[in-house]
């Protein structure tokens, strides 16, 4: 299961049809496409993997398209469809919670221009531009990579050896290692433990 405390954009998943990869993109657009495509291909062996994770998530694709936006929307609040936004000026989507700080803190926040608000967030995207370290980064998208591969290839020749090569980071040998799986399991796998799609994004 995916973190339900990730911002509703970071909400995107890859899905497959056994070894061929039949969607992408937020949560709620391939929930649609897997309910389309399950109604038309009735012997479909369709998964799904959170992008951020590698996780596999399993939406309930029973009932009408509309059924199944209301059930999205209520597990998943925010989610929404990678379509464009109307003209103006988009919505903060602020989000009001507790934060405990000791009173030296509250101090320092209060004589920053602007108030506590607003140093919080920019503090925040501050550290978010700033990215984790290199290390830290590879680890999450081996780990991810490593989620998927585990689902979808558990039982694929050379996937011992071939996850020993994804956590040493050696992308050459993987390569090799997987030369036989499908192309679109191949491919998801180098996106997801390489970075060419950042966690909680699709390309």
């Amino acid at each position: 299961m995916t973190n339900l405390g990730q911002p509703p954009a970071a909400l995107t998943c890859t899905a497959f049809d056994g070894a061929r990869r039949i969607a992408s993109g937020s949560y709620l657009d391939v929930a649609l496409a897997l309910g389309d495509y399950g109604r038309k291909h009735a012997d479909a062996s369709m998964l799904a993997f959170d992008n951020a994770s590698g996780k596999q998530i399993d939406f309930d694709l029973s009932g009408s398209d509309a059924e199944i936006v209301v059930r999205l929307a209520k597990r998943f609040p925010g989610v929404e469809a990678s379509t464009p936004r109307a003209p103006g000026r988009p919505k903060l989507g602020v989000t009001a919670r507790e934060v405990t700080l000791l009173p030296r803190h509250w101090e320092w926040l209060a004589g920053q221009p602007g108030g506590a608000s607003v140093t919080l967030r920019k503090l925040v995207e501050d550290a978010r531009r700033a990215g984790p370290s290199s290390k830290v980064l590879m680890h999450k998208l081996h780990e991810r990579a490593y989620h998927f591969m585990s689902a979808i290839a558990g039982d694929r020749a050379g996937f011992e050896e071939a996850t020993r090569a994804l956590f040493a980071d050696d992308r050459g040998r993987l390569a090799t290692l997987i030369a036989s799986w499908p192309k679109d399991i191949r491919e998801h796998i180098t996106r997801l433990a390489f970075g060419e799609a950042r966690p909680g994004e699709t390309k």
